[in-house]
């Protein structure tokens, strides 16, 4: 009824056979193990690196606290200067204005702003800000906002998109920016000159 196996190199045979199935199976569960491992590890890096990105974009933000504009020529109803006081919102690291962008629409088209530093705010060209720090324009180096400071984004008014070149932008004039960090969180803020102005180098609401 049954077979029995009485030579040794048959019985040595079929043990090989067994040995070699079972380093396969271990071999292809090692290699399944070491997949799922691999595959665990990218999808958690992968929501990590995904939540700080949301945190930062919540946190790394710039807030505006204050905007104004120099009126120029009362007569002609120009502004000099469009100036934003600036500060990153509560709990924030360093947020590099230098590294910062803005993205405004105004009288005369739409720009996408850059830093630039320069000695005053008339040499700001079409497509710049300047970031005003103790009452200078910063540099490169020193225009890194901290959570405790506050500095002044400053706009030149002649340049597109808010002038022309030959006016500036004055009186009942708006326009739209929104102010994107490093970690690309944005904070939008509408500008509206006053219909009239009164004097000379005066300070305005916008």
């Amino acid at each position: 009824m049954f077979e029995f196996i009485n030579n040794d190199g048959d019985r040595g045979q079929v043990g090989i056979g067994t040995l070699i199935v079972f380093i396969a199976m271990v071999l292809v569960a090692a290699i399944a193990a070491g997949v799922l491992i691999n595959t665990a590890g990218f999808l958690q890096s992968q929501a990590e690196a995904t939540g700080q990105e949301s945190t930062d974009l919540v946190s790394e933000r710039i807030e505006v606290t204050s905007a104004v504009g120099i009126v120029d020529n009362a007569t002609t109803g120009n502004l000099s200067e469009i100036r934003l006081g600036v500060t990153g919102a509560p709990g924030a690291d360093q947020i590099d204005l230098s590294e910062s962008t803005i993205q405004a629409v105004g009288p005369n088209g739409q720009e996408n702003l850059v830093f630039n530093s320069t000695s005053t705010v008339a040499e700001l060209k079409t497509g710049e800000f300047g970031v005003e720090v103790d009452g200078t324009l910063a540099t490169e180096d020193n225009a890194v906002l901290n959570d405790d400071s506050q500095f002044t984004i400053v706009l030149n008014p002649k340049t597109e998109p808010f002038g022309n070149g030959s006016a500036a932008f004055g009186e009942g004039e708006t326009s739209s920016l929104e102010i994107v960090s490093p970690s690309s969180a944005t904070t939008a803020i509408e500008l509206n000159a006053p219909d009239l102005f009164k004097a000379d180098d005066e300070a305005v609401r916008l």
